[in-house]
């Protein structure tokens, strides 16, 4: 049976949608939610440009006072109040637009993490197997961060400077018709200059944003194996391969720098101030204007120095903005065949199996189980043996989806495991691991973490079940004790055992045990034995382990051997039928 492609496994219902379609309309979905703050921007923008205009009109006006064959200083004190009153509801207008600005980009930053990260709690165990986490990491921080510098100072500027280039166009006619030439030729230079620096510098950017994330890839790759690293003195050789990812970065951050050196539009402004300052001049020698007009002229013109220095730095944010989005956007897009069936079978779960003709593989030309065919009564335990490298652990995760069968189908009480609510598939379901993850939370929290309403009491009898709870007493803070980051501060054993009690907590109808029991010492093997043969009855127990004291007591055994099923009985049956199932013993 065949899904759809979606964009997650586990999607939360959001009052908000956003259109994922491309990164501008990602944004700006994101962007609209805020848009009395973009009014607010936007009124402050245009409001900060035309009193920042406003100034040299006045100053010309002052000079023309003074300048006068019959000077007029009564004209002064009025025009500088005038500048003053201005120039104060100037601040205030551009506190607006800056506090505006920066609202919406850390709401922006919030509200795109908290996508990001129920997007990739909801992406199926395919994605995250291929997907490095280090480079995950770097998207879901640093590229975050870099949406909200988009906005503050990036689009926040971009904005500002928009407004202030159109100011000349709007005051200088009031002088003379003429004075337009100058700040049109400057702004047709400019958005051509701009077109082509934007078309340049996006490949860089976009190689910016990827050299960090797989240099963020390879330090977390050696973080996560340090022990691995120390215990073959390979420190020396880790620092090359990440000096090596670092220098991928640096280079092409200063390919970028390289770039922005290079900005034609300062030298266009340069030009335009001279330009404008001698085409002003020569109207002033023919009486078209007076010398206030050129005075305020020169001031218009000295306001296109803000676009120009601004789009350096904002235009290059605003770029690396986009670049960022692509990004967490790919991540957030990426497909899987897995769905939540929200309208699926959602009842209580006996515990009966089936597995018809089930064929199953990582990739299209990577078989890792074919023709397997087998039924399991509420209530039975099977042991699964074989080799390494035999699809023991690829055969249990087929029960709970973690990953879906190519061909055949799995059935749990008679039911295809995809026409099933997985929500409630999953919670009725308990896998086991060797490699025990735990939270970087208290014991207490860990165990309960299927089941975060459980009473104090109901974790003390799961960890008495699983033979913890003296352990657990030996700390001096016992449940509440906070273990490290992954359980480090425990022993292979205590981990397993916290493992199992939380398993028993959630008092799961399938129970699978993968290898779950291998780091347990012999002195406490005979406890655990008994906690889950206790933890057996009444529910179906799916067994993978190398112990042959657990392997006798299954009621069905299954062989498998280079993704087939070798042999399938019990003990008995296999040990007079099974050649394969005899070597394991013999070994």
């Amino acid at each position: 049976m065949t899904t759809p492609s979606l964009a997650s496994e586990f999607t939360i219902s959001r009052t908000h949608k956003t259109n994922r379609s491309t990164p501008a309309r990602w944004i700006w979905s994101h962007t609209i939610r805020y848009w009395w703050l973009l009014i607010i921007i936007v009124i402050g923008a245009l409001g900060n440009a035309s009193l920042a205009g406003i100034m040299p009109v006045y100053v010309g006006d002052a000079f023309n006072a003074i300048t006068a064959e019959t000077p007029q200083p009564e004209k002064l004190l009025p025009l500088m109040w005038m500048i003053i009153a201005s120039q104060i509801i100037r601040a205030i207008l551009q506190l607006g637009r800056n506090f505006g600005a920066d609202f919406v980009a850390q709401k922006l930053e919030r509200n795109i993490r908290d996508e990001l990260y129920v997007s990739l709690l909801g992406k199926s165990m395919t994605f995250h197997n291929i997907q490095p986490v280090g480079d995950t990491m770097a998207r879901a921080t640093n590229d975050v961060r870099e949406i909200n510098f988009m906005y503050s100072p990036g689009v926040n500027l971009v904005i500002g400077s928009l407004t202030f280039l159109a100011m000349p166009f709007f005051f200088a006619p009031r002088y003379h018709p003429a004075l337009l030439l100058t700040p049109t030729l400057f702004a047709i230079a400019y958005f051509i200059a701009l077109w082509e620096y934007l078309h340049s510098l996006r490949p860089i950017t976009e190689a910016v944003r990827d050299t960090f994330g797989k240099m963020n890839t390879r330090l977390a790759e050696a973080l996560d194996g340090i022990e691995t690293v120390k215990g073959a003195a390979q420190e020396k050789s880790e620092v090359k391969l990440f000096n090596r990812q670092a220098g991928n970065f640096r280079n092409a951050f200063v390919k970028q720098g390289d770039l922005e050196a290079r900005f034609v539009p300062m030298l266009l402004y340069g030009m335009a101030l001279g330009g404008g300052l001698l085409h002003s001049l020569l109207l002033l020698r023919q009486g078209e204007i007076d010398a206030g007009a050129v005075v305020a002229y020169v001031g218009l013109l000295q306001m296109l120095m803000f676009p120009t220095f601004a789009a350096t730095f904002a235009y290059t944010q605003v770029s690396l903005g986009m670049a960022s989005a692509r990004r967490i956007l790919e991540l957030i897009n990426s497909k899987t065949h897995l769905d939540q069936n929200t309208d699926g079978f959602a009842g209580n779960m006996r515990g009966e199996i089936c597995f018809r003709q089930v064929d199953f593989s990582y990739t299209p030309t990577d078989s890792v189980l074919s023709e397997i065919d087998f039924s399991v009564e509420p209530g039975q335990t099977v042991a699964i043996v074989g080799q390494t490298g035999a699809g023991k652990t690829s055969l249990v995760k087929l029960l709970n989806r973690t990953y879906d069968v190519t061909a055949g189908e799995v059935l749990v009480d008679g039911v295809n495991v995809h026409d099933w609510n997985l929500a409630s598939l999953r919670q009725q379901i308990s896998i086991i691991e060797q490699d025990i993850f735990l939270f970087s939370d208290s014991i207490a929290e860990n165990i309960a973490f299927g089941k975060p309403d459980a009473m104090q009491e109901e974790i003390v009898e799961a960890a008495k079940s699983a033979q913890a709870h003296e352990f657990i007493l030996s700390f001096e803070k016992g449940y509440e004790t906070i273990l490290g980051e992954r359980g480090v501060t425990l022993s292979g054993g205590q981990r397993q055992r916290l493992a199992l009690a939380r398993a028993f907590l959630t008092d799961p109808r399938i129970l699978v045990l993968d290898d779950s029991t291998s780091a347990i010492d012999s002195a406490t093997e005979d406890n655990i034995q008994r906690a889950i043969a206790a933890a057996a009855k009444g529910r179906t127990t799916f067994l993978i382990t190398h112990r042959l004291s657990q392997i006798r007591w299954a009621d069905l055994i299954i062989v498998l051997k280079n993704g087939k099923i070798a042999a399938i009985g019990n003990h008995d049956e296999l040990m007079k039928s099974s050649e394969a199932y005899r070597r394991i013993f013999s070994e």
